[in-house]
């Protein structure tokens, strides 16, 4: 395995140890507050889902699926769903997880490289890429994806942009959180639009930026109500051209695999 496969697949363990040591999972990664926050990207997510899966789109991968939320969830709403990781640990705790919750229709678990898939050419309708492509190689990526895709398939990726400052800043001030290389390809236009060179189609929605400001606000009674005033603000300053790409998540779909 190359040392940065070998890096990532550490770090993913280690974070997955910090985590079962602890009862309160903020405690033991300051980031997972964030994510509390990210309810307009989560839900969007899985309403898109839920809809191509009624489509008749059912056979699913979810890449790099960690402890398999997605995976699980699709297979909870009628797909046949598999999911890929480097991380050994993370597999093992998807598998865990999936014969709690979806014991009826339980997905596949794999270790596996994502950058060089096992899977036959055109296997999926959907392929879910869920904060995982600035740990890898992302040409290479966008070539496996492309490969695998059935050529009427889809590819729905989330996450992070790299112009923020404060984020940026945040990113800097904790080096322990992420691999040397995570930090070092957070995604940008360039790496976002090199997707081109794999797909014929790329659509875009950006979500996260006066969200972040609800954080404090996580723990309270009130939590939800305060998140919607400024999810409201985002839905108008993230259709701008310049302020969208400030936000913290980008979701984008990838069509028409150039076989």
């Amino acid at each position: 395995m190359e040392l940065r496969k070998q890096q990532e697949q550490e770090h993913a363990n280690k974070l997955k140890g910090l985590l079962e040591a602890s009862s309160d999972e903020e405690m033991a990664l300051s980031n997972k507050k964030f994510y509390k926050i990210a309810r307009g990207s989560r839900n969007f997510m899985k309403k898109w889902l839920i809809t191509e899966i009624s489509r008749g789109k059912k056979n699913i991968l979810d890449y790099c699926c960690g402890e398999g939320e997605m995976a699980i969830f699709v297979a909870q709403n009628g797909a046949n769903a598999t999911g890929v990781d480097i991380s050994d640990v993370s597999i093992k705790s998807a598998e865990k997880k999936a014969i709690a919750q979806s014991p009826a229709n339980k997905p596949n678990f794999l270790v596996m490289d994502a950058e060089n898939l096992t899977f036959s050419d055109n296997s999926f309708d959907i392929i879910i890429c869920s904060g995982v492509l600035h740990h890898l190689d992302i040409e290479k990526a966008y070539a496996e994806l492309s490969r695998v895709l059935k050529p009427d398939g889809q590819v729905i990726c989330n996450e992070p942009l790299a112009y923020n400052p404060l984020i940026q800043l945040y990113r800097y001030l904790t080096p322990k959180l992420r691999t040397e290389w995570e930090s070092k390809h957070i995604l940008t236009k360039k790496s976002i639009y090199l997707s081109k060179k794999y797909f014929g189609k790329i659509e875009t929605r950006f979500y996260h930026l006066t969200t972040i400001l609800a954080v404090p606000f996580r723990k309270t009674r009130f939590f939800s109500f305060i998140l919607s005033i400024p999810e409201a603000i985002d839905w108008v300053l993230l259709k701008l051209p310049l302020i969208k790409w400030l936000s913290w998540q980008i979701i984008f779909i990838l069509s028409r695999p150039k076989k």
